[in-house]
């Protein structure tokens, strides 16, 4: 997922997106450990639209403080 793609998106939108990115990741580490996936980078990549959607939502609650 782009940066962009996650601007585009609404603060619950956002959170409903990352709980489920988070289930997906725990999934794909489940069974990447009983069978290796093919591409083992996926998880890379979905570890890190993870932290690109909690740096979103944490800069949002700053600028709500503000």
């Amino acid at each position: 997922m782009k940066q962009q793609e996650i601007n585009e998106l609404t603060t619950p939108e956002l959170r409903e997106k990352l709980a489920n990115e988070q289930d997906r990741l725990v999934t794909m580490r489940l069974n990447h450990a009983i069978s290796p996936l093919e591409n083992p980078q996926l998880i890379k990549a979905q570890r890190r639209d993870i932290a690109r959607m909690m740096t979103e939502l944490r800069k949002r609650e700053m600028n709500e403080n503000k």
